[in-house]
């Protein structure tokens, strides 16, 4: 059974943390995941084998936290992030960003720099209402979204995407890739070739972009948006193994 912590915004976010040495590993899901996906697990066995400190919980609206997934939008779930990395851990972490993830590590780093001792993306989705959604939402679409909502096909799921125009408006005031951003820690991008959900050109811009001393982007060739295959996940815990390094190498 996970635990559980209530912002200050009154939600109820589920989480479940593991005692170890730091610094700690935070792992950040994706839009409409839980923390009981593959990689969460895979790193929190790590985390147990090392005795690394790790947190793992849910956005409000996802798994066993409180809300309505409709609910809520970009802004709230990384909010939900910064209470859980303010409120749960001490001193800074490394933060493990998986698609959505990846953007709600780098509000994160924006806001709490102090905290943030290093970060991986996994297939990270910076911006993704904006550049992967709305930008290409057909005509027909942006009508519907502006009357409330629009539906789209998922691979993960027999249910659709139901995409709010909340989500899309809170996504415009949440943007990382229009402003500079400084990640003054190691940073590895991890991303399939195969990545149809998050191309391969979102890690290219976000490396770009990103103003850091010590960044670095693996290809995996024919690996999909998942990056759940044991090279996979051994490349997610390898790359916190080389923050680690690098860090402790700087101290």
């Amino acid at each position: 059974m996970p635990d559980f912590l209530t912002t200050e915004a009154g939600r109820r976010i589920a989480y479940h943390r593991t005692a170890g040495t730091g610094p700690g590993v935070v792992f950040l899901g994706g839009f409409k995941s839980d923390m009981t996906g593959t990689k969460a697990m895979h790193l929190q066995a790590w985390a147990e084998a090392e005795g690394r400190a790790f947190l793992r919980f849910d956005y409000s609206g996802h798994g066993a936290s409180s809300g309505a997934f409709l609910d809520g939008a970009i802004g709230d779930w990384a909010q939900d992030a910064m209470a859980a990395i303010r409120d749960l851990t001490s001193g800074p972490q490394i933060l493990v960003g998986s698609s959505m993830g990846g953007w709600m590590a780098l509000l994160v780093a924006r806001a709490m720099p102090e905290r943030v001792a290093g970060l991986v993306g996994v297939a990270a989705a910076p911006d993704f209402t904006e550049d992967l959604m709305w930008a290409s939402f057909t005509e027909t679409e942006r009508a519907a979204l502006a009357a409330g909502r629009v539906e789209q096909p998922s691979d993960y799921s027999d249910e659709p995407y139901v995409i709010t125009k909340r989500l899309i408006e809170d996504g415009r005031e949440n943007l990382v890739l229009r402003s500079p951003l400084p990640l003054p820690f190691p940073v590895r991008l991890l991303q399939g070739t195969a990545d149809v959900d998050v191309p391969p050109s979102v890690a290219l811009r976000l490396m770009d972009h990103a103003d850091s001393p010590d960044l670095r982007l693996t290809l995996v060739k024919g690996a999909d948006h998942r990056f759940s295959t044991p090279d996979c996940l051994d490349l997610i815990s390898g790359a916190v193994v080389e923050i680690s390094t690098r860090i402790s190498n700087t101290e």
